[in-house]
């Protein structure tokens, strides 16, 4: 079957090489494109990233960008959704659409603060047990990104 919407998948901040192949890997086998923003955990030919991201990586249209902000201007007409564990509002509740970002904070820390306040009509979560700190990020992201192409008729 051929996808053809298109997501943005965007990780602020990655730590985890092992995270960002998987991620590449699902975004090659779900016809999104990847943003890396910020300062990684990790270098870009790190071993461990090439190896989760297996022979995928011609696959994929991934963007290195400094700054969230930086794509905001660039796709200002685009809706920009922020996942976290710091809000009550269901993933499900959103109506994705061909060419909206995931965006997705660093393994350890989420995203910040002040950005999830500032854009708090668009932060979502994925209900997990009571007292979990979170999910691993790759799940998380193939989560959101087939609930999307669902909702598109995917």
């Amino acid at each position: 079957m051929e996808i053809k919407t298109k997501f943005n998948i965007v990780l602020y901040e990655p730590e985890i090489p092992q995270n960002t192949g998987n991620i590449v890997r699902l975004a090659a086998c779900t016809n999104s494109d990847v943003y890396l923003v910020g300062k990684l955990g990790f270098s870009i030919d790190s071993r461990h990233l090439k190896r989760a991201g297996l022979d995928y990586w011609d696959s994929v249209n991934i963007k290195r960008v400094e700054h969230l902000e930086d794509l905001w201007k660039e796709f200002s007409d685009s809706t920009f959704y922020y996942f976290t564990t710091k809000t009550k509002t269901l993933y499900t509740s959103a109506s994705f659409k061909d060419g909206d970002f995931l965006v997705f904070g660093p393994e350890t820390r989420g995203l910040p603060e002040e950005l999830l306040k500032e854009q708090s009509k668009y932060a979502l979560t994925i209900p997990m047990q009571e007292g979990q700190r979170s999910l691993n990020l790759s799940n998380s992201v193939a989560i959101v990104v087939y609930e999307a192409l669902r909702q598109t008729g995917v």
